[in-house]
């Protein structure tokens, strides 16, 4: 017994040091990225002036990479709060399946640009449920902000809402784009992505924040891989009014 107890913890420690490298691997490559790029244009426009023929395409790439930079610093500083609880949570009873009807119909035009088909199946009467409306919000826009970057084009994407008797399900179904070769709980680790090669220009932090902020309110954030077939599961309980 002793000796599986410390074999299970020395697994538990190196599989931790392998993350935290790998943490400082990829947050070193997200940051370097745009920031590489910015010097270097900045330094085009030093040379060329900005009466250059080229100078309003150089402003356009620093325009986007400064973004990018910015987005990218924002979602370190909201998951370490998230992953802390350094959030104050409002909770109240909330109808999950308004809330994701509307973030349906937000990100619509994005997801067909994409040549993504949303499929939503909500009831017609849904329990409420005690939660943050703000950041459950932000979980949504997270998970089909995910779908629409790792998303196969040319696929649909599955939004649904099941009620139980004492829990709700919200749940988020697409094709990867990409193989996906990582267990459920590593795909969750920070600054993991579904493209191995990071060419996408998210962050990896946008599975993290939604499994915490999901618990910090009292939900469970659940992934299943099967094949190329992700599926989110965020589950409340029903809210005894």
């Amino acid at each position: 017994s002793i000796r599986d107890g410390m074999k299970s913890a020395v697994e538990r420690q190196m599989r931790s040091e392998r993350m935290k490298a790998e943490l400082i691997t990829n947050v070193s490559h997200d940051i370097k990225t745009p920031l590489t790029s910015i010097i270097n244009y900045v330094d085009l426009l030093k040379k060329e002036g900005l009466d250059s023929e080229h100078a309003a395409q150089y402003l356009e790439v620093l325009d986007r990479q400064s973004a990018r930079l910015k987005k990218l610093t924002e979602d370190l500083v909201e998951a370490s709060k998230a992953s802390t609880g350094n959030i104050t949570v409002n909770a109240e009873p909330t109808d999950l399946s308004l809330l994701l009807s509307q973030a349906a119909g937000e990100y619509e035009e994005r997801l067909r640009s994409r040549s993504l088909e949303p499929v939503l199946t909500l009831p017609k009467n849904a329990p409420p449920v005690l939660a943050d409306g703000r950041l459950m919000w932000r979980v949504f826009d997270n998970l089909l902000g995910n779908i629409c970057k790792y998303a196969q084009p040319q696929t649909r994407v599955y939004l649904s809402f099941r009620a139980g008797e004492e829990a709700v399900c919200v749940t988020f179904k697409n094709i990867s784009a990409e193989p996906l070769n990582l267990p459920p709980e590593e795909l969750i680790e920070r600054f993991t992505r579904g493209d191995a090669s990071r060419n996408t220009e998210g962050s990896g932090l946008g599975l993290s924040i939604a499994k915490s902020l999901t618990e910090l309110q009292g939900g469970r954030f659940l992934l299943d891989i099967d094949g190329d077939l992700f599926k989110a599961m965020v589950t409340f309980p029903i809210a005894k009014l």
